[in-house]
């Protein structure tokens, strides 16, 4: 008997059709200040079958907000060189081909371009014009700069405007590699990060003068392959260790220091930051205590924060709270600056065992106090990560909290508007929506207005 892997069913399920769809209902009233797109992107396997939630054909679900209204939704599976079939075996560099990829895990803009983003590969650009969008434009290696795959978690520089990543791989070293792009989007910095073995780094730490790479015990594993084994190729190694590597912003050319510390792991922070004498750096981070082999989770993660001292060579690991959650956001324009405030997400159902795991609800932590206020979504309706759209150009200032809400009970979801600064009152609007958008990852605001993307100095740092 066939049985259907949990991630492919009930809210989790690909759907099948691209959409167009104009002027959507709302309930409620939408804030007039929210004109822009919201983007998210996720796994949608076209022919409905994956062997893991993470590998699956990206699609990036959009809404247009303008001064009130819900003006379109679209829906468009990103047209990578996986998905249309014509992938090359290589690439010029020896190393396979960098655009063979299933673009599925992020979406971001930086300086007039929007990618589409997934660790294994190159970026893939975004057609964002009138009547265009969501369209693939393709694969993007910054003007033949870019020889590695590029993380799905970039950071912006909210002082500078630079894009700062990284790539990994497994075929051969550099199994690391860090790279800077300039506010005008040129490459302009790319060094080789020497790591012990090829782990999976799935994020990376900003702060004002620093970088923070995570060398964490969840390894590649050839073996997994050859064996056709279900899952990830990769395997749970305590035995490998774990540890932070610092590189100074200033001079990337220099050694990378690393911090041992306890064997865990991180998929995603929720910031990084240093005190004002730059020799202490606080990071916050959704920390699992293990990872299974091929990437099961059996454990979930919670809030712990990791302080480095740079000048007595110590880590210290804290535990802010022990409720399980995921998708830690901020207000990105205090990305690598002290944030007062974050918010994490809580699912109902587990993409990796289909038990219930808690209650669907969105959680705002007072970083400063320690105080946390949460919406729980009733009848089992289930949020997906919710990223931050300010209100005005004050950084850490008021804004709302956008999340794709999947309800079992009709099998559609709704683009849910929440006030930051009052959870708990529950949705000012909700934007229904002409399908479901299926359990995915992350997604950003795009606003209109450029002075909604870097502001003045923060409003609310802790």
């Amino acid at each position: 008997m066939t049985t259907t892997a949990p991630h492919l069913l009930g809210g989790f399920a690909p759907v099948t059709t691209e959409l167009s769809a104009t002027e959507l209902p709302v309930s409620g009233t939408i804030p007039p200040e929210l004109t822009g797109w919201y983007l998210r992107n996720g796994p949608n396997p076209r022919t409905g079958v994956s062997a893991h939630w993470f590998v699956g054909d990206g699609m990036v679900h959009g809404v247009r907000l303008e001064q009130g209204r819900a003006v379109a939704y679209r829906n468009r599976w990103v047209r990578t060189r996986t998905f249309t079939g014509d992938a090359q075996r290589d690439n010029g560099t020896g190393r396979g081909d960098l655009a063979v990829g299933q673009a599925n895990t992020h979406v971001v803009r930086h300086a007039g371009r929007t990618f589409a983003l997934v660790e294994s590969s190159l970026p893939y650009e975004l057609d964002m014009r009138a009547g265009h969008e969501l369209d693939t434009v393709g694969a993007y290696d910054f003007g033949g700069r870019l020889h590695s795959a590029m993380t799905a978690h970039p950071k912006i520089c909210p002082i500078t405007g630079e894009l700062h990543f990284f790539g990994y791989g497994a075929a051969e070293r550099p199994y690391l590699t860090y790279h800077r792009a300039d506010a005008n989007g040129n490459l302009v910095c790319t060094r080789p990060i020497e790591v012990a073995a090829p782990t999976m780094m799935h994020d990376f730490h900003l702060t004002a003068g620093h970088l923070v790479f995570m060398d964490l015990p969840v390894v590649f594993d050839r073996s997994r392959i050859e064996a056709g084994t279900a899952g990830m190729p990769y395997g749970w190694r305590p035995e490998y260790g774990a540890r932070l590597g610092v590189l100074d912003r200033a001079h990337p050319e220099a050694p990378v220091r690393w911090f041992e510390i306890e064997p865990c792991y991180v998929f995603h922070g929720l910031n990084a930051y240093e005190d004002p004498s730059g020799q202490v750096l606080i990071l916050q981070v959704m920390r699992y205590d293990h990872l299974g082999d091929g990437v099961g989770i059996d454990v979930p993660a919670s809030l712990w924060s990791w302080t480095i001292d740079l000048n007595t060579g110590t880590v210290r690991e804290r535990r802010l709270d022990d409720r399980p959650g995921e998708f830690p956001r901020i207000d990105d324009r205090l990305a690598g600056l002290p944030a007062r405030y974050g918010h994490v997400t809580s699912t109902v159902a587990s993409a990796w065992t289909g038990e219930s795991a808690g209650l669907g609800a969105l959680h705002r932590y007072d970083l400063q106090s320690g105080d946390k206020t949460s919406y729980v979504f009733p009848g089992g309706r289930n949020p997906s990560e919710a990223s931050f759209a300010p209100a005005d150009d004050r950084p850490g200032g008021p804004g709302w909290l956008l999340s794709y809400v999947y309800d079992p009970a009709t099998d559609r979801s709704d683009l849910v508007v929440l006030d930051a600064q009052d959870l708990a009152a529950g949705p000012v609007a909700e934007i229904h929506l002409p399908q479901r958008v299926p359990a995915g990852f992350h997604g950003n605001w795009l606003p209109d207005d450029p002075a909604l993307v870097f502001g003045a100095a923060p409003s609310d740092a802790a």
